[in-house]
């Protein structure tokens, strides 16, 4: 894949563990200034200092810590160019009926309500710079069959409505993305799925995150883009033809 140098300021939520510290490594190591946040301030920490980063802790369902967020990071390393709305949670593994209905809504608390507040306190300062682009994670699990239990796919599948509702508020002026990162092994994957899964190699988020980040493929705002399944160069070559047919979309059609 093509070495895509960048510059700027990134705010990676969810950045202290999984794939967001590996999107953090990734954007800090093609040029960017990468903020990470979370709620486990040694996590954030240790990726901050490896990064040569900026570290914040808190909630990213809660408004305050959010916006005091952006605000430190742009205090500290410049305006915001690109926000990866990564930060999430699974859901309860009891069956839904039993689940406790305040673990079952939290779930949507952070993945839903956390990916609004991210991006609601980035977009005013883009859109008065005139530049800047969102890259949210998503989730098979918004629309793969199979699930059995019910908040997390829920979940993600409102954030992926959410993006793509989003990319045609803000098109031609701030590029958003959803992306599936592919079966990863990290802390939350762990235990849930037999070791001969169809394991998603983990560096390829990563990468597909920094060539959204480079501009290059902004004619795809709005696509839904897989990091194992789609090769993002052939993507780009295709743009005219993926946007003419309305190609790369998960939804029903007419």
């Amino acid at each position: 894949m093509r070495s895509d140098s960048l510059r700027g300021v990134a705010l990676v939520t969810g950045g202290g563990r999984g794939i967001g510290r590996l999107i953090a490594r990734e954007l800090t190591h093609s040029g960017m200034q990468v903020a990470v946040s979370g709620r486990t301030a040694e996590q954030v920490e240790a990726t901050a200092r490896e990064i040569g980063g900026l570290g914040l802790t808190g909630d990213v369902s809660r408004r305050e810590d959010v916006e005091r967020w952006v605000a430190e990071t742009e205090r500290e390393l410049g305006p915001i160019e690109l926000l990866v709305a990564n930060a999430g949670i699974g859901g309860p593994d009891e069956p839904t009926w039993e689940a406790d209905p305040a673990r079952w809504w939290r779930t949507f608390e952070v993945n839903v309500l956390g990916v609004h507040l991210s991006c609601r306190a980035v977009i005013p300062g883009m859109l008065g710079r005139g530049r800047g682009r969102i890259v949210i994670t998503g989730s098979g699990a918004a629309y793969l069959p199979g699930s059995r239990s019910t908040a997390y796919p829920a979940s993600k599948a409102a954030a992926w409505r959410y993006g793509e509702t989003l990319a045609r508020e803000l098109e031609g002026r701030v590029g958003v993305f959803v992306i599936s990162p592919g079966l990863v092994r990290t802390d939350m994957t762990e235990g849930r799925f037999p070791e001969d899964a169809p394991w998603t190699p983990p560096e390829l988020a990563p990468r597909l995150v920094r060539v959204l980040a480079s501009g290059r493929a902004d004619a795809l705002a709005g696509r839904y883009l897989h990091a194992e399944h789609d090769d993002i160069e052939d993507l780009i070559r295709r743009a005219d033809e993926i946007l003419a047919e309305d190609l790369n979309a998960i939804r029903l059609r007419r």
